[in-house]
């Protein structure tokens, strides 16, 4: 028997097994079936030579065989854009918590804003046996996805919606909180306004840059080519934006930042600029409220939580149509974005 404990001690990759318990223990498997789903049956000298025997060679209930043949895994995917962006902090603690009441595990990994990765991840989970999949999705066409809904993997998309196929999402007032927040710049005297957004094929950027014009038209204010700029989140060209509007021979007097990145960046940027703007900026930051920085903030966390619950429920059978849910924002006034115009 002090055999079987040495191979299994180091055997990498290939965990003990009930067989490895029974032999041990000298019983049978389905014995140890019996002790270890806790079943009766058992003698108690038996069932403490069997638990002896798991806790001498580490063996671990293999959940996955058990929850298979149940037809669940209880587990979801979860495809974020950026893990390393602090918006996607809370949303995935509060899918996570939803997932734990439900006795289901979270796994989740990064798509980088790869439309390509992120279909590779999606599938990769699915390959895995998810039950069900939470998307921020990167790309525009998510048809691929429809073999694996057909299947019978819950999916619900968050942030932005799915491409080109019908299913449930949760979303943000991106439309509704850029047009606020706009009109509350032009309410404190801003006629000249620029905008930095995000590049135009994602969703919520396209949204946001809506709500600006909107905003902008319900005033009767004029949208110059200049005051708008539309990219990648690189510091090196929000920085560029900035000063390119604030020496413009129309210079704008405020701006209104498209996420928390380009806010970020449009902070330092103002910092090193000689005369007061105004900037009221979509998403909250960190130190936001030390700094005075009025935002649209958006609930991260009831993004996740709503979503995890909508999934939870088509997992317990609810088929009702795919739903477009909408939450609302919220404008935070600190200071930055009640700075009335310099030139007036």
């Amino acid at each position: 028997m002090a055999d079987i404990a040495r191979r299994t001690e180091h055997r990498y990759g290939n965990r003990p097994t009930m067989k490895d318990v029974a032999a041990r223990a000298g019983v049978g498997l389905k014995t140890v079936s019996r002790v270890v789903n806790g079943e009766p049956g058992v003698t108690p000298d038996t069932e403490r030579r069997v638990r002896e025997a798991i806790e001498i060679l580490g063996f671990r209930r293999n959940d996955s065989a058990r929850v298979l043949r149940k037809g669940r895994t209880a587990t979801v995917g979860l495809v974020l854009e950026d893990l390393a962006d602090p918006f996607y902090g809370p949303l995935s603690r509060a899918v996570e918590e939803v997932a734990r009441a439900h006795g289901a595990l979270l796994f989740n990994g990064s798509s980088a804003e790869d439309p390509e990765r992120e279909q590779e991840l999606a599938l990769a989970l699915c390959a895995r046996r998810v039950d069900g999949l939470i998307v921020i999705p990167a790309g525009d066409d998510h048809r691929y996805l429809e073999p694996e809904m057909r299947a019978g993997v819950a999916t619900v998309f968050v942030d932005r919606p799915a491409g080109r196929i019908d299913a449930d999402a949760v979303l943000s007032d991106s439309f509704g909180g850029a047009r606020g927040g706009v009109a509350h710049l032009i309410a404190h005297g801003h006629r000249r306004i620029g905008f930095i957004g995000d590049r135009p094929r994602i969703h919520t950027a396209a949204e946001r840059l809506r709500g600006y014009r909107a905003a902008m038209e319900d005033a009767g204010l004029p949208v110059r080519d200049a005051w708008v700029s539309l990219g990648s989140t690189d510091p090196e060209r929000v920085s560029t934006a900035v000063r390119e509007m604030l020496a413009a021979p129309e210079p704008v007097t405020a701006l209104f930042s498209g996420n928390n990145r380009i806010t970020v960046t449009v902070v330092r940027a103002l910092a090193r600029h000689g005369r007061p703007v105004a900037l009221v900026g979509f998403d909250d930051i960190e130190l936001a409220d030390l700094l005075g920085v009025t935002v649209v903030a958006q609930d991260a966390a009831a993004l996740g939580r709503t979503a995890a619950e909508r999934l939870f429920r088509r997992l317990d059978g609810a088929e009702e149509a795919p739903e477009r849910l909408v939450l609302g924002t919220t404008l935070l006034a600190r200071g930055s974005g009640e700075i009335a115009p310099s030139d007036v």
